[in-house]
């Protein structure tokens, strides 16, 4: 009987063991207008956790994948969220491709105890500081200082704003104008388009006609920006036209076509990997997650998929240090991520940062010939 009782006990045990794994949920806008987005990111997220599986997962337990596509809505968001959480029980969740989505989500997430990283751009996401939500992707402030500085640079200190109504530009639009006399510049025009919008003609128009103006920058994300770039040449406005990061994507450049020529923009280091010098501390990380990223899409890569880069790994990395998936100690080791070298900078979080990245990971870009060109 003993040895019955035995023989069970080491089944079970050897069958808990096999079958031991991490639950990793994400929510992505895979489709519909933010799936330049999510897409690249699902196919990030994928590509490497065959890649960690294969090498035999984290601590001795293979990942197990939980995707849903929300099409970029909140409420779409929210309710796989709640099944992430009651459903799927999952250990961490990677994802909410924009901001909408992921402020729907973090609540949920916040409240259940998971640890969650964002991939979304907004400030707010992170500021106030909430116990288990972090994210990766620069932020508008961010946006608006890099840019602030190249125009300190060039003397171009009058500007006028376009801005979109959806979460990303509403949201960057505020922060530049409160951010803007601290680099001496002055908003002289400040003019807005709807999400639905297929032309800015008119809000350009005004634009053209205010006396003075040096510069322009457009706050938004998706096809907006797309629409006021081409809008901008049709009118033949000479100042320099300025976009975020929110348009750092070869589809924008499909998009816009010719019009984009010129354009400058803050961006991560990933979409210009190979310009970038051999001293830089991030090529040797963007220059390997754009070749294995590209060979295996097919694609070009986005800095967007580089968001789920880095997402992933600060997880995994805090799951090693942590010798478990157990969702208290992974948040503190994901908290205390010092001197991680990612796609999008060198991250470095603390209790009052999730973030952890400042200025020095932003380059300038310009959009030369059609593609991408580093400001030296």
């Amino acid at each position: 009987m003993r040895t019955l009782l035995a023989a069970s006990a080491a089944l079970i045990a050897l069958t808990t063991s096999t079958l031991a794994e991490i639950k990793i949920g994400s929510v992505l806008s895979v489709t519909g207008p933010a799936s330049f987005l999510g897409d690249p990111e699902k196919k990030t997220l994928e590509m490497y956790v065959a890649d960690i599986n294969a090498q035999g997962g984290v601590n001795g337990e293979k990942i197990k994948l939980f995707i849903y596509d929300d099409g970029g809505d909140a409420n779409k968001a929210r309710t796989f969220a709640t099944r992430l959480v009651e459903e799927d029980k999952v250990d961490a969740v990677l994802g909410g491709s924009i901001t909408g989505t992921s402020m729907s989500m973090l609540g949920v997430f916040d409240e259940a105890g998971i640890p969650y990283i964002s991939l979304a751009g907004a400030a707010g996401i992170v500021i106030p500081v909430r116990k288990w939500v972090f994210k990766t992707p620069h932020t508008e402030p961010m946006s608006c200082g890099k840019i602030f500085d190249d125009l300190k640079k060039r003397n171009l200190l009058n500007i006028a704003m376009i801005s979109g109504t959806d979460g990303w530009g509403k949201a960057m639009r505020e922060e530049c104008i409160k951010m803007a006399p601290q680099f001496g510049v002055k908003v002289l025009k400040d003019e807005i388009y709807g999400a639905a919008d297929s032309d800015m003609t008119p809000q350009l128009t005004n634009i053209k006609n205010t006396p003075g103006v040096q510069a322009v920058i457009n706050c938004g994300f998706g096809q907006g920006p797309a629409i006021v770039t081409r809008n901008y040449r049709q009118l033949g406005i000479i100042a320099p036209l300025y976009q975020s990061h929110g348009v750092s994507s070869k589809s924008y450049i499909q998009l816009a076509g010719a019009a984009a020529e010129g354009v400058r923009l803050p961006a991560g280091a990933t979409i210009i990997a190979d310009q970038l010098p051999d001293s830089d501390p991030l090529k040797k990380v963007v220059t390997a997650y754009k070749n294995k990223f590209e060979k295996a899409t097919g694609q070009p890569v986005s800095t967007f998929g580089g968001h789920m880069h880095d997402a992933l790994f600060i997880l995994v990395e805090a799951m090693k240090r942590a010798k478990s998936a157990d969702k208290a100690k992974v948040r503190d080791e994901i908290e205390k991520t010092k001197g991680f070298v990612g796609t999008g900078g060198m991250v470095n979080m603390s209790p009052t940062d999730h973030l952890g990245l400042d200025l020095d990971a932003f380059r300038m870009i310009e959009i030369r010939n059609g593609d991408w060109a580093l400001i030296r």
